[in-house]
C-alpha cells in the first residue's frame, strides 16, 4: 500500500515524489501497523494533516459514542480509505490552461468591473 499511498498523495496534493514519500512515511509511523488510530492520541499538527487527507478522501474518520458513568463521550478514530487511495492514485491529472479561470468568471462581473474603472 505504501507505493499506492505515495502516488495518491502525489496526485492529490500535486507533490513531488520525495515529499509524498516523506508524508506517507510520517502517516504510516503514526498508524504503527494498526488499522485505526484514536484521534486524541494525535499531535495537533498530525491531526491537521489527517484532516487534509480526509478532505481528499484518503482517510476515514469514524465516530464512536460511549456512555460512561452517565456521560456521553465521543471518540474519533482515523483509518485508511483504501478505495479513495486507489481512486486518487490512478486518477489522470487534468491539464488546465492557467487562463481557464477567466472563462469561469460570469460575464456580468466583467461588465461591472469595466464600468468601475
Amino acid at each position: 500500500m505504501n507505493n499506492l499511498f505515495v502516488k495518491a498523495l502525489k496526485n492529490g496534493f500535486d507533490m513531488t515524489k520525495e515529499d509524498a514519500t516523506a508524508l506517507a512515511q510520517t502517516v504510516q509511523k503514526v498508524f504503527r501497523g494498526s488499522k485505526e488510530v484514536e484521534d486524541m492520541s494525535l499531535h495537533k499538527d498530525v491531526r491537521s494533516i489527517f484532516n487534509d487527507l480526509h478532505q481528499k478522501n484518503l482517510l476515514y474518520l469514524r465516530r464512536e459514542e460511549l456512555n460512561e458513568k452517565g456521560k456521553f463521550i465521543r471518540k474519533y478514530y482515523w483509518s485508511f480509505n483504501n478505495d479513495g487511495i486507489r481512486t486518487e492514485a490512478y486518477r489522470k491529472p487534468i491539464k488546465e490552461s492557467p487562463y481557464e479561470i477567466y472563462k469561469k468568471i460570469p460575464e456580468n462581473a466583467w461588465l461591472i468591473h469595466s464600468s468601475n474603472t
